[in-house]
């Protein structure tokens, strides 16, 4: 039996690990070829936590191909429009175009506006806004003539509503949320959809890691996860700390298939119903 993406060219931005590897995978699984793209870098200015390396996104290309899928491995910082066009360019000819694009690449740090630094301030905004516009820019053109075009952006609950220690982050991911409505209108007489997944917290390293953990926990010197857990619980309705990773999966597979063929410009709370009482 074939699967809901049969035959379609996928790319994924965050692929190394996380959200972005699970993503891949799913879309392999069926049926997809898939490219998966990531800095795979040790580390970035301001990220507390270490990003997805070059061993883990050619592990991630080799689970893509372990499901029977073409899989390409693709190295550049989504803040780069020239790296982007390069990279992406190299996807659309081995795999003859696109077909679906998940802009899924992004960081979160923490602070208070009134005291952050403009380095934090443009880590963040280069990354979650400007690299989703580069991204979109360099791929999208590969994906006219696509009888099935689909971009889905990830963006978050913070693009909903105001956020306490993460304002940097909720203005990129509102403007995302804008940017990708937009780009809905002006991909519609190409009969491509545009829509965004705002998911809540994530089982990924981006939810779990010491500054995630402090920021939590204040009141503990050197917090655990365990000791963050209650705290991550807290902010969603629904009794559970986080999503796992195939919950945001099933949701950008759907807003990909042909099942949401008619679902343009929207945007998916796969939240643990935060959005209940946010939006």
């Amino acid at each position: 039996m074939s699967g809901r993406c049969e035959g379609r060219r996928v790319l994924v931005t965050g692929g190394a690990r996380g959200q972005g590897r699970n993503h891949a995978v799913r879309f392999a699984r069926e049926g997809a070829d898939v490219a998966v793209l990531d800095i795979a870098a040790a580390e970035m200015e301001t990220v507390a936590y270490p990003l997805g390396s070059r061993a883990e996104l050619e592990e991630t290309a080799e689970l893509v191909a372990a499901e029977g899928g073409r899989a390409a491995a693709l190295v550049a910082d989504i803040r780069s429009l020239a790296e982007m066009e390069a990279a992406v360019g190299q996807a659309a000819e081995a795999f003859g175009g696109l077909d679906i694009l998940v802009v899924n690449a992004g960081i979160c740090t923490f602070g208070e506006l009134a005291t952050m630094s403009a380095e934090t301030w443009g880590t963040m905004i280069d990354v979650n806004l400007t690299g989703a516009f580069n991204t979109v820019r360099a791929a999208v053109p590969h994906m006219y003539g696509s009888e099935a075009g689909r971009v889905v952006a990830t963006s978050s609950m913070a693009g909903r509503a105001g956020w306490e220690n993460i304002g940097h982050y909720a203005a990129a991911k509102w403007g995302l949320i804008g940017m990708v409505k937009s780009l809905a209108l002006e991909l519609a007489p190409r009969g491509i959809t545009a829509n965004v997944v705002c998911p809540s917290s994530v089982d990924t390293r981006m939810m779990k890691n010491e500054a995630s953990y402090k920021l939590f926990r204040p009141d503990l010197e050197n917090p655990t996860l365990e000791d963050a857990l209650p705290a991550f619980q807290s902010v969603n309705v629904l009794p559970v700390p986080y999503a796992e990773t195939d919950d945001i999966s099933d949701a950008v597979l759907f807003l990909a298939s042909e099942q949401a063929r008619y679902i343009t410009g929207a945007t998916l709370s796969a939240a643990i119903g935060v959005n209940a009482k946010n939006i």
